[in-house]
């Protein structure tokens, strides 16, 4: 178990939250490299190994730290990448540029160069003009890259609005519309700085339903049987996305196999129906994979009764650090780390200290009777989107990232500091 509870405290990894709190500060993200990993062979069991001509990206923008990403490379991932910055970590990390995948949807001609200077594996095209700048590169410094084109299957799935990413109004994908879509094709087919392989999708975020994906696949596989028609081209790769949900409050996690089944059913299915080659296959999991494997820990300050209506405990830290809840409602569950053991009974509002009615962490928190300033609270399964989305709304600096394994822990990231916070700010002399 990474998460229990042994002397009246919460231990995480078999780490001690509340001296993690003392020796590294609150607000601290903590995260268990045992979750990391535990979720990374399941992969490897329910896909990796179980289908040959397959790998697993991992999507780093849920995640992407320099240690992640040697977490990934050690355990046998590629990684998904979406802007400069994401590929500037994984330069940092070391990790095989060819195994890395750039998607995005607008990717910038300086990002597109030091992909293409790195030597990054695939690049995922996302854009009706991105073909002409990734030539243009390519030309400049006499290359040739690997592309797939991700696509707009028009599928929806049963998610939050903000994380669908699949129907056909979307920002993401090539629209399927003939006069877009199959003219984009040719021009990459055609294309002597491009290595056309093939399609991708993504449908969406925090999945636990099967059938869109399988509805997006036979769409995905519709579109490689009207390319080879068209253009005689065949099809080395698909790439499925991610998507598989992940646990915050009680949901009902699936098994990678839930959802890879059907999928990889599908096609060989289709592919052996067309008598074209297996194509190699691609998935790309991020929340799943780390989600559960992250909390963060605060420390109480305030607590503000209001008779009647609700009880406010404030913690040290809020929308800054965890945006999602302000942003599209998530919901959290957690434990008062230091009083693990006692009933959590009462009812209340944690929220942050940003200067924001709507920074609110968890809306109907149960916590002990007796919770007091200087407890230590920790919120589960923070693992995803919470770094990675940290901001310094009302100038605060962003929280540190320790990780944690079998009872040790060390810094991953350190928290920024005040003089970090404002080291690219000026006084502009000359003009005030």
């Amino acid at each position: 178990m990474v998460k229990e509870i042994k002397n009246g405290r919460l231990y995480f990894d078999g780490c001690d939250t509340v001296e993690l709190a003392k020796n590294y500060g609150t607000p601290v993200y903590v995260m268990s490299q045992t979750d990391i990993e535990d979720k990374m062979n399941a992969v490897h069991k329910d896909f990796l190994d179980k289908y040959p001509n397959t790998h697993a990206a991992f999507a780093s923008k849920a995640f992407c730290t320099t240690a992640m990403l040697k977490i990934c490379e050690k355990n046998g991932f590629s990684i998904d990448v979406v802007s400069g910055g994401e590929l500037f970590t994984a330069i940092k990390a070391g990790f095989p540029g060819e195994k890395i995948e750039f998607n995005g949807n607008n990717k910038q001609l300086s990002e597109i160069e030091m992909a293409v200077d790195y030597g990054v594996g695939t690049f995922i095209i996302d854009g009706l003009q991105e073909i002409p700048l990734i030539e243009k590169v390519c030309k400049e410094k006499g290359k040739k890259v690997n592309a797939i084109i991700r696509i707009t299957p028009g599928v929806a799935a049963s998610t939050h609005d903000y994380i669908v990413t699949g129907k056909k109004d979307s920002k993401f994908g090539v629209p399927l519309d003939d006069d877009v879509f199959f003219p984009l094709v040719k021009q990459a087919i055609d294309s002597e700085y491009i290595n056309f392989r093939g399609l991708h999708m993504h449908i969406g975020s925090q999945l636990f339903e099967n059938d869109a994906f399988v509805k997006a696949t036979n769409v995905l596989v519709d579109n490689v049987a009207e390319i080879k028609k068209r253009f005689g081209a065949d099809t080395y790769e698909l790439n499925v996305g991610g998507g598989f949900g992940a646990i915050y409050i009680n949901e009902e996690r699936k098994p990678y196999s839930f959802f890879l089944d059907p999928i990889m059913e599908t096609i060989y299915k289709r592919f052996d129906e067309m008598g074209m080659a297996r194509p190699e296959v691609g998935i790309e999991p991020g929340r799943s994979i780390v989600a559960e494997a992250g909390i963060t820990l605060y420390t109480v300050g305030q607590i503000k009764d209001v008779k009647g209506i609700r009880k406010y405990v404030a913690i040290d830290g809020g929308m800054y650090e965890n945006i999602r809840p302000a942003l599209y409602q998530a919901e959290y569950t957690g434990v008062v780390a230091n009083k693990a053991d006692a009933v959590h009974d009462q009812t209340v509002t944690l929220c942050g200290k940003c200067c924001e009615s709507g920074d609110i962490i968890i809306q109907n928190a149960k916590v002990p009777g007796d919770i007091e300033a200087g407890d230590i609270f920790a919120t589960y399964s923070t693992g995803a989107y919470g770094f990675s989305m940290a901001s310094n709304y009302n100038s605060n600096p962003t929280p540190g990232v320790v990780l944690v394994h079998n009872g040790k822990s060390a810094w991953a990231v350190k928290p920024q500091t005040y003089e970090q916070l404002m080291q690219n700010q000026e006084i502009p002399a000359d003009i005030m």
